[in-house]
């Protein structure tokens, strides 16, 4: 098991090194008791490019918090056609089903870059849970973010036009990844935003044009953030106010 970071188990979390070391929201947010039950069950790991991290129907064999990088929820069609409904960064956890008690993964969660996380064992995990109650209401709590986020996009991809939809990703993305540049593909934000490659490639000239962002090839960098805000949907702010009312509700 790879070794955890430096200060994982100190109480003193609001340091630059440690925030930098722990990237995840919710395991810096843990009380030293509850980091000192779960330390021993976590392996920091690193993530590739479009690692597939839980598939549709399969077992849920580990969770992940996050580090950093991001994560997409999918959902698949018979037919094998997919569309994204939620992204999951350094503010979340991959495996939610298990803390209810569920075996299987409904989606499909992949990666979409390079990054790192901490992996746990579900049964581990589910041993942990009723003793560390902070952890566990957490995680209820992402539950809840994550969905509210996924009825949203689906009511997104239903009613907006692509180039909205296309601004929304990129700004949640931004969110997640913190660079201004993100490595992405026509035929991947296709898949994303559930339409044909030719369809973003028209949307993301528009963006371009109007200096909200630059596009090359594999590569999409954000040159204009509050043009971009202004350009998406309402999506995007409701998103954020519901997550941030929620917050202040339980803070």
């Amino acid at each position: 098991m790879a070794q955890l970071p430096r200060g994982f188990l100190n109480k003193s979390d609001d340091t630059d090194n440690d925030h930098r070391e722990i990237g995840n929201i919710i395991l810096r947010g843990l009380p030293r008791t509850e980091r000192a039950q779960i330390s021993s069950s976590l392996e920091f790991v690193r993530l590739r490019l479009h690692q597939v991290l839980h598939e549709t129907g399969e077992v849920i064999k580990s969770g992940y918090f996050l580090n950093d990088g991001m994560s997409s929820v999918l959902t698949v069609q018979p037919d094998g056609e997919s569309v994204e409904v939620g992204l999951i960064g350094k503010e979340g956890f991959v495996g939610l089903p298990v803390i209810f008690g569920f075996k299987t993964s409904a989606l499909r969660i992949i990666t979409q870059g390079d990054g790192t996380a901490y992996r746990v064992d579900v049964r581990a995990l589910q041993n942990l849970l009723p003793q560390c109650p902070v952890l566990q209401r957490q995680l209820q709590r992402y539950s809840m973010i994550l969905g509210i986020q996924s009825t949203q996009l689906a009511a997104c991809n239903r009613l907006h036009d692509v180039e909205e939809r296309l601004a929304r990703w990129l700004l949640m993305s931004h969110e997640r990844i913190g660079g201004k540049t993100l490595p992405l593909t026509q035929e991947f934000l296709a898949q994303m935003l559930g339409t044909r490659r030719s369809t973003v490639s028209v949307a993301a000239s528009i963006l371009q044009k109007a200096g909200m962002i630059s596009y090359t090839r594999g590569n999409v960098t954000i040159l204009n953030k509050n043009k971009l805000e202004a350009a998406t949907c309402d999506c995007y702010q409701i998103i954020r106010q519901q997550r941030t009312r929620w917050q202040s509700e339980t803070s």
